[in-house]
C-alpha cells in the first residue's frame, strides 16, 4: 500500500488516488483519508503479475485500481 499520508495538496492527492496503470480512480481508502481497513484492496486477491507491471520507484507508493489489481483469466491447462 503506499503511505497516502506523506502526500500533500491538491495535485499530490489526485496522484495518490490515480491507478498509475490505467490513470483511473483506484479507490484507496487511505488515499481518501481513510482507515487502511477499509480498502478494497485489504479483502482482494492482488494479481501479482500487476504489480509487477508498476515502475520499480512506485512499488509500494502507489495503488492501483481494482480493475487492473483483479487476475486476469486463467490459462488453460493443455491437458485439460
Amino acid at each position: 500500500m503506499m503511505p497516502a499520508g506523506t502526500r500533500t495538496g491538491t495535485r499530490n492527492e489526485t496522484w495518490a488516488q490515480q491507478c498509475p496503470l490505467c490513470g483511473q480512480s483506484n479507490g484507496c481508502a487511505v488515499a481518501q483519508g481513510l482507515p487502511a481497513a477499509q480498502c478494497w484492496c485489504m479483502t482482494a486477491d492482488i494479481d501479482p503479475q500487476a504489480l509487477q507491471r508498476l515502475a520499480p520507484a512506485e512499488r509500494g507508493q502507489r495503488c492501483i485500481c481494482p480493475a487492473c489489481g483483479r487476475a486476469g483469466p486463467a490459462t488453460p491447462n493443455p491437458g485439460d
